[in-house]
């Protein structure tokens, strides 16, 4: 078609060719189109007719036809169609558009559910399994070591195997998914802890040494979870559902091990302790099945998904192409990527402490017996399962109010370490075992408000490389977690459990310091 086309009428009945006095051009006329069209080629040879359907001013609906002088001129329309036929760009983008918002209000609810916050309810049911499984050895190592007469030694290495594979694939895991996508990794991840779950009976039944492997192939598959799903987010979520959408799936973590301690005790009495690792196990099974069906590495992978959802997850997107090469010299000369790798070893170093540490607190210090300090172990979690999707509220919130990223995150974080030491203080000058139970709880609870700050930073300071981010920092936070819990037992044998708190304390404040110095919630990476 030429590019300087006329159009000889706008009527309901095609012109006459020899009618010169009808031409216009396209530009001499304002014209709204609206939401169908038709495209008809006639067999002459110098004519095509675009035909609309237009409301007329009685308010009912006309047939209007455009009629354009073409050239008959064979065309191979195989490989890619000529510029002028290119709708999208033009008339045919908002006209189709309109045409999928109507259809789009005719689809049933559970069909216009966002598909992004399908991958975040996954991300979350993968992140609730993960929980399940990891706590479930905390139970059943009770009636395991009886019947193995596993020796206190024993039963430590068997708990700490789990982590040898954790440490392993922190940052394989981040570079696997930036470079492969984040659907694969974490389908891998899960179906594997899930298989090692279910193997764990049968290699506790074959040896000792069996069990210790089996346990860090499960560690293996947990440890590239996380880093896979920050990539994922990162491709879906836009920055305003960030944080509360990183809050829901790390609550899943929260629930999880509440419904793991819940559930297995429960299994153990009425089948014997292996049914804890059978069911579990094949939990993973059916998440994977979901998974494959439904879930994209990033929205430009997925064909179901619709045009107005796409339009707002890539508003203010960036980058999809995939990753090839890591740059590990220019990630780590950043001050803020340091930050994060501080900040989230100082996290840690507390939050393992309380939750590794605090059963026998309450044994100990409060006097509770084991089944009351059982119980209130389920207390922090769902205190931290609330408050991390509180702070995620909060934050998208203040983010969609105009106030900026880095200023969000630096409050949110600072409300994440410096809760939780307020709270530590006060467990020497409580009297009573409730308070203390209470102090415990708001310090678990305002440290969940670190979802909406530093675990939510990867993804905007280097949303192309967030898996590797998430990798990094976390493997620190798993040190801490290795280092801090052993150092816990030493100042044990040595001091008492002020001790232990102002060792958290200080590393909190560290932490505050160093993160309102150096972070920032720009992007630094490209």
């Amino acid at each position: 078609m030429s590019a300087g086309a006329l159009l000889y009428s706008f009527s309901p009945t095609p012109p006459s060719p020899s009618d010169s006095s009808k031409k216009f051009s396209l530009s001499d006329r304002r014209l709204k189109f609206p939401s169908r069209f038709h495209l008809t080629v006639l067999p002459e040879d110098r004519c095509f007719v675009l035909q609309v359907s237009a409301p007329r001013h009685s308010g009912g609906r006309g047939n209007w036809r455009l009629w354009t002088d073409v050239k008959s001129k064979p065309y191979d329309v195989s490989n890619k169609a000529p510029k002028s036929m290119k709708f999208e760009s033009s008339i045919g983008k908002s006209v189709l558009d309109d045409e999928e918002e109507e259809l789009g209000d005719e689809l049933p609810w559970w069909k216009q559910f966002p598909k992004r916050w399908l991958i975040v309810t996954l991300c979350f049911s993968a992140f609730l399994l993960c929980n399940m499984d990891r706590v479930n050895m905390s139970i059943a190592i009770l009636p395991m070591s009886a019947e193995y007469n596993w020796n206190p030694q024993t039963v430590g290495l068997i708990q700490s195997s789990f982590f040898w594979g954790y440490l392993l694939t922190q940052i394989a895991g981040g570079i696997w998914a930036d470079t492969v996508g984040g659907k694969l990794v974490l389908g891998f991840g899960v179906i594997w802890w899930s298989v090692a779950t279910a193997l764990t009976p049968v290699a506790a039944k074959i040896g000792l040494p069996f069990l210790l492997v089996v346990r860090a192939f499960m560690g293996i598959g947990e440890g590239v979870a996380m880093p896979a799903m920050n990539n994922i987010l990162s491709k879906w979520v836009p920055v305003a559902e960030r944080s509360r959408s990183l809050a829901l799936v790390y609550s899943g973590m929260y629930l999880g091990s509440v419904t793991g301690l819940a559930f297995s005790p429960f299994l153990i009495h009425q089948f014997g302790w292996p049914s804890v690792f059978f069911s579990f196990g094949s939990l993973g099974a059916v998440w994977f099945a979901v998974w494959l069906n439904k879930a994209h590495s990033s929205p430009l992978d997925d064909p179901q998904l619709r045009p107005q959802e796409k339009k707002l997850i890539f508003a203010n997107s960036v980058s999809k192409e995939p990753v090839k090469t890591i740059p590990w010299g220019l990630i780590l000369s950043k001050a803020p990527v340091w930050a994060l790798i501080v900040s989230h070893f100082c996290h840690n170093w507390g939050t393992f402490i309380l939750l590794t540490w605090m059963p026998t607190y309450y044994h100990q210090v409060l006097k509770f017996n084991l089944t009351e300090s059982g119980l209130l172990c389920v207390l922090p979690w769902l205190t931290m399962a609330f408050s991390a999707n509180l702070g995620g509220w909060i934050a998208d919130t203040l983010v969609s109010r105009g106030l900026s990223v880095t200023t969000v995150r630096k409050i949110m974080q600072s409300i994440g370490f410096l809760g939780p030491a307020f709270f530590l203080t006060q467990l020497s000058h409580v009297d009573s075992p409730a308070m203390a139970v209470l102090c415990m709880a708001c310090s678990q609870g305002t440290d969940a408000f670190s979802q909406s700050g530093l675990y939510s930073n990867h993804q905007d300071i280097a949303p192309r490389y967030s898996g590797v981010l998430l990798g990094l920092s976390n493997t620190a936070g798993v040190l801490a977690g290795v280092f801090g819990t052993a150092a816990t037992g030493y100042i044990l044998q040595h001091g008492s459990w002020d001790d232990v708190f102002k060792v958290s304390v200080g590393l909190y404040l560290v932490g505050t310091v160093v993160w309102n110095l150096f972070s920032t919630g720009e992007k630094i990476l490209d």
